[in-house]
């Protein structure tokens, strides 16, 4: 059975952008992602929300990536693939980054999959990169995101987090080209866009192992 860990923020978790709730499993997209996929794989979701690539959040403690990715891979060795969606929050006004300073966070978490030893026979795991999903119309819900800038520095996300993936030589899907902030609240998934992503990234999976 192939292990797949999904590995990303409150999309990721599967954030209700109307109830401010969260979705049922089998509407969240790692979850369609799992009944594409069937019974030869295991899909593991490690969604938290206001989790960035790698930055510490001076509202909430234990959203910066980057130091939980490790023991993540390590408590469900062997990962046979990696699906990676970060970035979004990044974007929030609060911590002032370029896009280009947004994608090299995600490509420091690839690395760290890269040289983790927690695939297969203790090689890497594949991974699959996934620039954010484009930010809708702002909202009295997303005042955090700044998002006249915001909106303008996602835009670039997606050429950029595709260098990442060609440079380190991993997979990738541009998100944003496929899915967007729900007009709720401007930047969390509806249960549609939750239903294209898992499609998407299911076909991405099965392409990646059938390469191996």
């Amino acid at each position: 059975m192939d292990t797949i860990v999904c590995y990303g923020d409150s999309n990721t978790h599967g954030a209700d952008p109307v109830t401010n709730g969260r979705f049922p499993r089998h509407v969240r997209w790692p979850g369609v992602l799992a009944a594409e996929l069937g019974d030869g794989a295991y899909v593991i979701e490690e969604g938290l929300g206001g989790r960035t690539t790698l930055w510490d959040d001076p509202f909430t403690d234990f959203r910066n990536g980057k130091p939980y990715l490790l023991p993540c891979l390590r408590s469900h060795q062997p990962v046979d693939v990696l699906v990676l969606m970060l970035g979004t929050n990044d974007l929030k006004s609060i911590f002032g980054r370029a896009a280009h300073e947004i994608a090299a966070g995600a490509g420091a978490l690839v690395d760290i999959a890269l040289t983790s030893g927690t695939g297969p026979d203790d090689g890497p795991p594949a991974v699959l990169l996934l620039s954010p999903p484009r930010l809708g119309e702002p909202t009295d819900r997303s005042e955090l995101w700044g998002f006249g800038g915001a909106r303008t520095k996602s835009e670039a996300l997606p050429r950029l987090y595709r260098n990442v993936a060609e440079v380190k030589g991993v997979s990738f899907l541009d998100a944003a080209a496929l899915v967007g902030g729900d007009p709720a609240d401007g930047v969390h998934l509806g249960a549609a866009d939750h239903a294209v992503l898992g499609r998407a990234v299911a076909d991405a999976v099965r392409a990646i192992l059938g390469r191996r």
